[in-house]
């Protein structure tokens, strides 16, 4: 009888590990996004010390005021370090306006965008009025509300409303039908439909329209703080206005810029969250 010699087990490959990402790898969003900020601060440096313009402060003065706006110490006017208190009367009305803006405009898009009925008397009326810009808006809503921080709020309440409301519109309506059929087979029938199925499916759509309203808060909340309000970065603006102060108006700018950028991301985490489920969504 042949024997058969079997041979040392072979040795175990080692399985290779997915190395973690290099330094570089980390710090390259960063980088490039600080690519166009650093060109245009360069050429604002170049074009203010080559005397192109000599009403626009240099980056340097501009920072110097900015330490001043925050903390004080610099210049000791009216508005040093008085920025914590305009920040945050300007976010309430903004987050605020934009609140109420969403509270009327989901429940709005959602019916008009799943009701032909109602979209067939309401939609027709919402565009004839959204064509309407929010500064046409500003001497109706003082006469409506009076000076101060209620007509700033509603005009960004207003000019959150569009955005929020026509993607959700949009949303529902671009709602595949296949996914009807699919869930009538599994028995979801009705109104269960509009929880599990339409809701779902435009997420990504409101969370888009809810991105763009609270850009345009912020966009607004200039024009809606310059109906007499004593406090806010619009108000802070149109003082640096009134006064010929180039280098308030830039530093509330800049400000807004910064604010309404990290408002952005915490929508867009949020959104991230929700839609961790859906495969198209990508963040």
């Amino acid at each position: 009888m042949a024997m058969v010699e079997t041979g040392a087990p072979p040795a175990s490959v080692p399985v290779a590990r997915p190395a973690g990402k290099s330094l570089w790898e980390r710090l390259k969003p960063t980088a490039l996004a600080l690519i166009v900020p650093a060109l245009l601060l360069a050429f604002w440096q170049v074009a203010t010390s080559q005397r192109w313009t000599r009403l626009i402060p240099t980056p340097y003065e501009v920072g110097e005021y900015m330490i001043d706006f925050a903390w004080g110490g610099v210049y000791d006017d009216a508005f040093s370090g008085t920025l914590v208190t305009h920040l945050l009367a300007s976010m309430g009305r903004v987050y605020g306006g934009f609140a109420l803006a969403a509270l009327f405009a989901l429940p709005l898009g959602l019916m008009i965008g799943r009701i032909p009925t109602a979209r067939m008397v309401l939609d027709p009326f919402l565009q004839v009025m959204r064509p309407i810009p929010v500064t046409a808006w500003l001497p109706l809503s003082m006469i409506l509300f009076g000076l101060g921080p209620r007509s700033a709020f509603a005009l960004v309440c207003l000019g959150a409303f569009y955005p929020i409301l026509l993607n959700t519109i949009f949303g529902v309506r671009s709602v595949d039908p296949k996914l009807f059929e699919a869930a009538s087979m599994l028995g979801c029938q009705g109104n269960a439909q509009f929880y599990k199925v339409v809701l779902p499916a435009a997420l990504p759509s409101i969370f888009t329209g809810l991105r763009l309203g609270l850009g345009l808060a912020w966009f607004v909340i200039v024009v809606g703080e310059m109906t007499g309000v004593p406090q806010g970065l619009g108000a802070v603006i149109m003082d640096g206005r009134t006064l010929s102060r180039t280098e308030l108006v830039i530093c509330g700018m800049i400000i807004i810029g910064i604010a309404g950028y990290i408002s952005d991301r915490i929508v867009v985490m949020i959104g991230n969250r929700l839609l961790a489920w859906s495969p198209t969504h990508h963040g």
